[in-house]
């Protein structure tokens, strides 16, 4: 007996077939429910989470320690413009293919023309990356829901197969043995007499057609059944794809509702960013009519003080100038009294 390889995960290193890891990362069933693959909050890439508090990936990380909190992209309005106004994967694309273009799904300027090559992958539409994402899951699920639909249509048909095959056996063994059992109850006589009849009988339905071409064949069981089968299937089949295409056109719908979520909540930021900004001004402002205010009343005391003073000193300059005025009118009396 020779023993299938097995192959170790990449997490925790324990060795299981090839079958019961993932394709993508080789991770085993424990592995894959203990870190699930979830969308970063700023980038949205897909990433293997390593806690349950852990909501962003490596790099977004990393640009948080060295550039801060990043801004949503003026193009695909994604939350990872860490450094000016457009994220990494906007300008390398800017710079790769040109300017961008209107999604054709979610209608924003995003797109990136990628030509013949990009085009391809998504049917010819030009989409951006998050629409080429989900169309890219629609896909996978719809080639996922075919392959299961029709593993169980071929399943339902060899069991209707093989019931039709031992429905017609048992019966086969029923008139065998009911035969049988008539041939055993008869005397040699009889037998031989039913045994003439049979023949007789057998004789006249082979020689009918050779006498009646022109009747119509009937179908038989076998043949109905085959009939109602492929009825059944056709109708089966038309169902399927009537049901791929719903799913296709619900997928879309949650793709969109969620790309307008997404929209919604990047707008609710940037009101919220501006509300705090306007906060952040009017406390500003306040502070600085404060300290205008303070200024201007301590001034207006200093020059109340400075005009106090002022005149307490023209107050004394006038005492002077009336004494001194007095001592000037009375040495002029003197000096006339004395005078012969």
């Amino acid at each position: 007996m020779a023993t299938s390889a097995l192959y170790a995960c990449t997490k925790c290193n324990q060795r299981y077939p090839f079958e019961e890891l993932s394709q993508g990362q080789q991770l085993c069933k424990e592995c894959r429910i203990a870190h699930p693959i979830v969308k970063c909050t700023y980038c949205r890439s897909e990433f293997q989470q390593e806690s349950k508090t852990n909501t962003i990936c490596k790099k977004c990380a990393q640009n948080v320690k060295q550039f801060g909190t990043p801004k949503p992209c003026q193009y695909c309005n994604i939350i990872a413009a860490f450094i000016g106004t457009k994220c990494q994967r906007c300008t390398n694309s800017e710079k790769k293919y040109g300017p961008p273009q209107t999604c054709e799904q979610c209608k924003q300027q995003c797109a990136f023309d990628r030509k013949e090559e990009g085009r391809r992958k998504v049917d010819g539409k030009l989409l951006c990356w998050l629409c080429t994402l989900s169309y890219r899951r629609v896909l996978q699920k719809t080639k996922e829901q075919r392959k299961g639909f029709s593993s169980s249509h071929s399943n339902s048909s060899l069991n209707e197969k093989d019931h039709h095959s031992r429905q017609q056996h048992h019966q086969h063994q029923h008139r065998h043995s009911s035969s049988h059992k008539l041939s055993g109850s008869l005397s040699p006589e009889q037998e031989q007499g039913l045994w003439k009849q049979s023949h007789k009988s057998s004789s006249i339905q082979k020689e009918t057609p050779k006498k009646k071409p022109k009747l119509e064949v009937k179908p038989s069981n076998g043949d109905r059944y085959e009939r109602s089968f492929n009825h059944i299937s056709s109708i089966t089949q038309s169902m399927d794809s009537g049901g791929t295409d719903n799913f296709i056109l619900i997928s879309q719908l949650k793709e969109e509702v969620m790309s307008l979520k997404r929209m919604l909540q990047q707008r609710d930021q940037t009101i919220l960013e501006k509300d705090r900004k306007l906060t952040e001004l009017k406390a500003d402002f306040q502070y600085q009519e404060s300290n205008m205010r303070v200024k201007m009343n301590n001034m207006e005391k200093a020059h109340k003080e400075a005009m106090e003073q002022q005149q307490a000193k023209n107050r004394e300059l006038l005492k002077q100038v009336a004494a001194l005025s007095k001592g000037k009118k009375f040495d002029r009396t003197g000096s006339s009294l004395l005078l012969p």
